[in-house]
């Protein structure tokens, strides 16, 4: 592990300020599991930003998730009010401006509509995604809610 390099992990890094350090790991982070595996934590605690498309606005909506849970669209939707869909690669890349593998709760190009489901807010620390399918930062549940200006919510499945 090393301190961000690649251009869109110092993109993060920028928007990220001081308080947060990017790591690039050289094996991939791309999964929850592979991240989790890098970092040597538990998989539950790998905060992972998925994008959805709302199917009315056409919005970009992130639900970020514990990397142990799969998240319900149906509750996701209902927690913002608007059907959602799943969001294509450049869909997300345009709003984002990082490709999947990679999306960080925050530094996007577009400001999403955030959720953040409520298990993750049981841990001291979790881990997300930094811009590349390598880069990763550690932060606190509280910190992620700071962060993304995000609402807290019960959207995984049971």
């Amino acid at each position: 592990m090393k301190p961000a390099e690649a251009p869109s992990a110092l993109k993060v890094q920028a928007a990220l300020g001081e308080r947060f350090q990017v790591l690039e790991f050289d094996a991939s982070t791309r999964t929850a599991a592979d991240a989790a595996a890098a970092i040597g934590c538990e998989v539950a605690q790998i905060a992972k930003s998925l994008i959805f498309r709302g199917a009315t606005s056409g919005r970009a909506v992130m639900v970020i998730a514990s990397g142990a849970d799969r998240v319900d669209e149906k509750k996701a939707a209902h927690a913002i009010g608007e059907r959602i869909g799943r969001a294509d690669a450049d869909f997300v890349r345009e709003t984002t401006g990082f490709a999947i593998g990679g999306v960080p709760p925050a530094g996007h190009r577009t400001k999403p509509i955030t959720l953040i489901e409520e298990r993750l807010m049981r841990f001291a620390e979790i881990w997300a995604a930094a811009g590349t399918p390598n880069a990763v930062f550690r932060l606190t549940p509280s910190d992620l809610v700071e962060l993304t200006g995000g609402r807290v919510a019960a959207v995984a499945r049971d």
